[in-house]
């Protein structure tokens, strides 16, 4: 279930506000028998006033953007990394997802190497192997992170059954050319490109420990 804007209030306020304005002057001006020349002026500049304020919420709305409808992923919290690695690497691994997870919209990481499953960390998803399937595979080809901006809209979502089965965003990134690191969103269209730049480098920072400390 998403959850409500919490500016949707402070958007509509201004046009609330304007309306009621207008409204109440209205009110008064028929309920007022004899309207002297100070009354009549006093009710122009009312009805300017709620004009206005009903003009600023409408443009408010267009250049307010609305936050991105975040919703509760389905699935428990957990950090699973495999226990066969050198302590460097799951030192990094644990560095790199902390950062990912407080700093970014991500609510899910999945660190996938060669066929092992790095790293869940996050909400995890019902299935904890990893499978590599169409976009993974492209990924890894043409060495160029995927943005998947609204997962339920790509057929090929299917694949990602080890994320929360309502993630809304992926982002698949890859880790040189054996791995590949993939965060699920809880938000559609919620990464920016700053975001991206960032997780790329994260990405490059774990290939230069890959190669260091795992054997090919």
């Amino acid at each position: 279930m998403a959850k409500p804007d919490r500016n949707e209030v402070l958007r509509q306020l201004p046009i609330a506000v304007g309306i009621l304005g207008g409204v109440l002057l209205l009110v008064n001006r028929y309920s007022t028998g004899d309207l002297t020349a100070s009354q009549a002026r006093s009710d122009v500049v009312g009805v300017i006033l709620s004009a206005l304020l009903v003009l600023s919420g409408l443009l408010w709305q267009q250049i307010q953007p609305r936050s991105p409808d975040a919703v509760e992923l389905l699935g428990p919290q957990g950090f699973e990394l495999d226990s066969d690695l050198p302590n460097p690497v799951k030192t990094e691994l644990a560095w790199a997802s902390h950062l990912l997870l407080t700093n970014t919209v991500t609510r899910s990481v999945v660190v996938w190497d060669r066929g092992r499953v790095l790293l869940r960390r996050g909400i995890l998803g019902p299935h904890s192997e990893v499978k590599p399937g169409a976009i993974v595979t492209r990924v890894l080809e043409k060495q160029k992170a995927v943005y998947l901006v609204a997962l339920n809209l790509y057929p090929g979502r299917v694949e990602f059954d080890y994320l929360p089965e309502n993630t809304q965003g992926l982002i698949c990134q890859p880790i040189g050319d054996r791995g590949v690191l993939i965060l699920g969103a809880n938000a559609p269209r919620s990464y920016t490109r700053q975001d991206e730049r960032w997780i790329e480098g994260i990405a490059d920072k774990l290939t230069a420990t890959f190669d260091e400390y795992l054997a090919d």
